[in-house]
This record gives structure tokens, C-alpha cells and sequence, in this order.
């Protein structure tokens, strides 16, 4: 039974003592702030994220204007 538990990582749950946000922590560890709140207090820029609208309807074919010169392909 050793083998099977050898590659696995307890964790707890955690609230941030920032932002009051849950996340998981390794079990015994001392860390008290969410992995964003530790890169904001560090200085470091926030990581960019792509944001999607999915409110926006895609481009129909009709709508694109590589569609409407035409060519030899």
C-alpha cells in the first residue's frame, strides 16, 4: 500500500487572509495568501488573460471581407 500513496499530495482548504477567497493548500504548509494574491503583494504584474465575449455572435461568411475580393488559390 506504501507504493500507491507515494506520489500522492495531501492538501487542505484554505482561506486567503487578503481577499477571503477559498484555495487549496499543500497540508502542513505555512502559506497564508491564493497564488494571486501573492503574485500582487510580490510587486509582479498581474497575468494577462484572454477574455472571450460569448455575448457577440461570430462573422458570418457574408460578414468577411478576405470573402469579397476573390482570387486564384
Amino acid at each position: 500500500m506504501e507504493g500507491l500513496e507515494e506520489g500522492i499530495i495531501q492538501l487542505e482548504l484554505k482561506y486567503c487572509e487578503r481577499c477571503g477567497g477559498l484555495w487549496l493548500r499543500p497540508r502542513g504548509s505555512d502559506l497564508v495568501f491564493c497564488a494571486a494574491c501573492a503574485i500582487s503583494m510580490a510587486g509582479l504584474p498581474a497575468p494577462r488573460v484572454r477574455v472571450i465575449d460569448l455575448r457577440t455572435p461570430p462573422l458570418s461568411i457574408s460578414d468577411a471581407s478576405f470573402w469579397t475580393e476573390g482570387g486564384n488559390a
